[in-house]
């Protein structure tokens, strides 16, 4: 009985813990419930966020071209999957934000969003704060952000809380996504991640867009370029074949017009004295011919000739038998659609082209533009051939200078025994000039602006020479102002009793009590017109000269301008032998220094410096909105300093800086007078005064300027100027070449690479093609393959087989580097992430290793193997068959290095495999591991753009 009482009394006790065990029971079960239903809800997001993302990129692969569909779609889905009330896309320009796409906006949401924008990227919103810090803005209530400056847009659209991504190219800011919502709330780190995806997307799409339109307009230029290269050469060579003939000239282009523009008849006139004069005509009816070179045409008013002329512009008429007042052409030649286009030479109206048809279809802007070019050619046509008859016309005049020369020996003697030098023919002169005459001294001056300094003297008594010296003849009442106003011989016999000594006129008197004057000539020296200076004898006894003796005094005057000219003509000579010595030097230094543009600048300043007698020079290269020192010329180290630490901004406050503002020479003839001027502190270290800039012009845009400056106030000369002006040239030129030398070589490489990878893709392909019942050889094929685009590289392909991965192919450039990495051979090794080649197959991801001393910690344990075969660097690929990775190629090198993007992409190609031989293996193997397919086309373009869509990032860049 009593172990019966015990058991009754037992009995509630574990009917209570059975209900406490059950209790606890279901509420693990709930706990669990709970917990599943979070796992299916995160699953179901993360899978409706991988399938938006494939979404965006379906339409960045079908809209290369547009990004349009890009945004719009980006929007509507970060609205979705956020939870947003709404989103926008906006693009940046540097200044503005402006509205690129939205999703979730009403119609009056919409249109307050085209009201506040384009804005500046500021503080006072969600974007520009992303664009200005380049970084993520989230703003969980915009109500109690004072920074905030959109309030009454929130109010209208009614949201809260907003977040903004930028949309960074190279690391600038050109856009941002935004997603708003309605309640004040943070956005989920999870979402946000997402935006950022999608605003990498954006940014290639983007990219895209933009590479596609460059390509695109790249390809219309070279065609346009080369379309109207072809039509002018024949021009050109008929210019050069034909110096000083324009009829060839203009008869080539009208032809070349005619045939490209595929009018039926053309002309070119040349407009002289108010009325057009026809040079040249091809296929004009006899009529037309017959009526316009009989005499000068002056066109009707109202025609189209008549409009050219006064507008100084092309003039295209659809029909010109529908005109008004029709015009000869088609009264007399049947012509319809015609355009007349004006030569021009600095707006001045030299003559006009003009093409016909004889039917009514207008002109393209390319041919209008073509028969302007020819134009533009015509005119430098006219002006060589002006030119060449000029410099003719100058070589007759100096054979007549010469003759006259011959026929005064004794000062041609001198003149021959001193080139260059004035003083001594002017002593000779002189002494014989007062010699023969019988005079007892005699003068020689020569004009300075108003006044006439004396430049030679012979016999002058001390006293008046040294006052001469002193003040120079200016006074108009004088002999001598007499001969200055009249500009020919005066004649006194006795000074004594000229008005101007009675009037006691300074001059005259000086001349008197100083040099005993009392008979004196001055005769003119004259340069066709202009007086140029005086050659003056004097007696001091009244005793006038005879006509003989003014007769040879007009003479020596005479020999005197020839000898003044002469040494002109011959500085002239020799000043432009020097420039041209020193163009040629700078030309040799741009060939021979083709990729060497310092050399080139550095001569180019210490030409200009040397040749312009500058203290110094410069030469500044623009880099953006500023412009830096590329060269120097006797710069002091403390001035170069401050040019290095000084960069010079397009604006009036400094030379270059004005230079480059007005994109024309700038001449200060004495800074310190210059009240714009602001460069202080370099004009404090170099002390100069007179100050030239030259721009350096490419399609008349400044991208450099030329800086010379002196120490002490002279003004630099016009050829000075012109002299610079063609070493600014030669800069560019240099400049220029160097750029499309490049461009040339970087075409060329991406070619060769290109080429490369076909080859090797083809090879694989062909291998594929033979062997469609064995791996082997595709495998081999591939590795040999890679080989190629990785020379120096150890390739293998490693397939799974159970719990280990196996070498299946392997190739190395040099037999005994391969060799040595078969005797450290570790394969098969386990397939666990203590490899990095088993890392990326069980990771489905790509490894890219510039340097294993330097890997992640992720991978240190596979780089802690991977160096103990004696290699440095690695990149392996997994080989995807759908989401399952049925393989991996490796490439192994033996220094750091980080892997080139474009020989990646050959391999990636070349691994590919057609979908019937993948088929043919499974069917061989009946083993998913011995099938193999294409790299997985979203993990390559994620790898390419720095990322990995399967997992974490796995690029290092070193």
């Amino acid at each position: 009985m009593g172990h019966l009482g015990r058991t009754q009394k037992s009995q509630p006790a574990s009917e209570k813990k059975l209900k406490a065990y059950a209790c606890e029971l279901e509420q693990k079960f709930e706990a669990r419930t709970r917990e599943l239903a979070e796992a299916r809800e995160d699953l179901a997001e993360v899978l409706e966020q991988q399938t938006a993302t494939s979404e965006v990129l379906r339409v960045i692969s079908s809209s290369p071209t547009d990004v349009q569909p890009v945004f719009d779609t980006i929007a509507e889905r970060a609205v979705r999957l956020c939870g947003g009330q709404f989103s926008f896309v906006v693009r940046f320009d540097g200044d503005l934000l402006h509205l690129a796409g939205c999703h979730g906006l009403s119609a009056e949401g919409l249109e307050a969003f085209r009201r506040a924008l384009p804005r500046p990227a500021g503080e006072d919103t969600a974007v520009g704060r992303a664009i200005l810090h380049r970084a993520v803005a989230q703003i969980p209530d915009v109500q109690a952000d004072p920074a905030y400056g959109t309030l009454g847009l929130a109010q209208t659209v009614t949201y809260r809380s907003i977040v903004a991504v930028p949309l960074l190219l190279d690391g600038n800011p050109i856009g941002a996504i935004a997603v708003a919502r309605a309640d004040a709330e943070q956005f989920p780190e999870r979402q946000i991640a997402l935006l950022q995806t999608f605003a990498d997307q954006a940014v290639i799409a983007i990219g895209n867009v933009r590479l596609f339109d460059a390509e695109q307009q790249r390809t219309r230029e070279l065609s346009e370029a080369l379309e109207q290269q072809t039509a002018t050469s024949e021009v050109l060579r008929v210019i050069s074949s034909s110096p000083g003939e324009l009829g060839p000239v203009f008869s080539a282009m009208l032809e070349n017009a005619l045939r490209i523009c595929e009018a039926k008849f053309g002309m070119l006139s040349v407009y002289r004295d108010g009325a057009f004069v026809v040079q040249a005509m091809v296929g004009a009816p006899p009529a037309l011919v017959d009526a316009l070179l009989r005499k000068p045409f002056i066109p009707p008013p109202g025609a189209p000739l008549d409009r050219m002329l006064w507008t100084k512009k092309v003039v295209h008429t659809l029909d010109a038998a529908a005109e008004e007042k029709k015009p000869l052409s088609a009264r007399l030649a049947g012509a319809h659609s015609h355009i007349i286009v004006p030569m021009l030479k600095d707006d001045e109206l030299i003559g006009a082209i003009s093409i016909y048809r004889q039917e009514v279809r207008p002109f393209t802007d390319k041919q209008i533009e073509l028969v302007t070019n020819f134009a533009r050619q015509a005119v430098i046509a006219i002006e060589n051939t002006r030119l060449l008859n000029e410099l003719r016309q100058r070589t007759d005049d100096l054979s007549e200078a010469l003759e006259q020369q011959t026929a005064t020996s004794e000062v041609l003697q001198v003149i021959s025994s001193s080139p260059g030098e004035l003083q001594p023919v002017f002593q000779t002169m002189l002494a014989n000039a007062v010699r023969i005459c019988e005079a007892t001294f005699g003068n020689m001056y020569l004009r300075d602006g108003e006044v006439f300094r004396i430049a030679a003297a012979h016999n002058t008594p001390p006293p008046l020479l040294e006052h001469r010296r002193r003040v120079p003849l200016q006074r108009p009442t004088s002999a001598f102002g007499r001969m200055v106003r009249t500009k020919e011989i005066v004649h006194v016999a006795d000074l004594l009793a000229d008005p101007a000594y009675a009037e006691r006129e300074p001059e005259v008197v000086t001349g008197v009590e100083l040099g005993g004057i009392r008979t004196l000539l001055i005769v003119p020296m004259l340069k066709e017109k202009d007086l140029i200076g005086a050659l003056t004898i004097y007696r001091q006894e009244v005793r006038p000269f005879n006509d003989k003796q003014i007769e040879l005094v007009k003479n020596f005057a005479n020999q005197a301008v020839i000898a003044i000219e002469n040494v002109r003509l011959l500085n002239e000579l020799r000043e432009s032998l020097q420039q041209q010595t020193a163009t040629a030097d700078v030309l040799k230094v741009i060939s021979r220094s083709t990729f060497d543009l310092q050399t080139v600048f550095d001569t180019l300043v210490e030409s200009a410096a040397q040749l312009c007698e500058a203290d110094s020079a410069s030469l500044f290269l623009r880099d953006g909105d500023v412009y830096r020192a590329a060269a120097n010329h006797s710069h002091s180290r403390e001035l170069e300093q401050y040019f290095r630490q000084h960069p010079l901004s397009v604006d009036r406050g400094s030379l270059t800086g004005r230079t480059a503002l007005e994109a024309k020479i700038v001449h200060i003839p004495d800074v310190e007078l210059d009240p714009e001027y602001a460069f202080h502190d370099a004009k404090r270290l170099a002390q100069f005064r007179t100050m030239l800039g030259v721009p350096l012009l490419r399609e008349g845009i400044p991208i450099g300027v030329i800086s010379m400056v002196r120490t002490t106030v002279r003004p630099f000369t016009q050829k000075q100027i012109e002299l610079v002006s063609i070493f600014a040239d030669q800069a560019v030129i240099a400049i220029e070449n160097v750029r499309l030398f490049d461009e040339v070589q970087a075409r060329t490489r991406e070619l060769s690479e290109s080429l490369e990878q076909q080859t090797a893709t083809s090879e694989v392909l062909g291998v594929i093609s033979r062997s469609l019942s064995d791996t082997q050889p595709v495998f081999e094929a591939i590795v040999q393959g890679a080989l190629r685009l990785f020379p120096n590289a150890a390739i293998m392909v490693a397939l799974p087989e159970r719990d280990r991965l196996k070498a299946a192919a392997f190739a190395a450039s040099d037999p005994a580097d391969a060799e040595a990495i078969r005797r450290r051979w570790i394969f098969p090794i386990p397939l666990t992430r203590e490899y990095m080649t088993s890392t990326a197959v069980l990771d489905r991801r790509i490894v890219d290793i510039p340097d294993a001393e330097n890997a992640s910690t992720e991978l240190v344990a596979g780089a802690r193997n991977f160096l103990a075969s004696g290699n440095r660097a690695i990149t392996i690929m997994p080989m995807m068959r759908g989401d399952a990775a049925i393989g991996a190629l490796s490439v192994t090198r033996r220094t750091p290095e980080v892997a080139s993007q474009g020989p990646i992409l050959g391999l990636d190609v070349s691994v590919t495999l057609p979908a019937r031989a993948d088929e043919v293996i499974e069917v061989n193997h009946r083993d998913p591991c011995f099938s193999f397919a294409a790299v997985h086309e979203d993990a390559m373009r994620a790898w390419l753009a720095g990322g990995d869509t399967y997992g974490n990032q796995t690029n290092q860049k070193g």
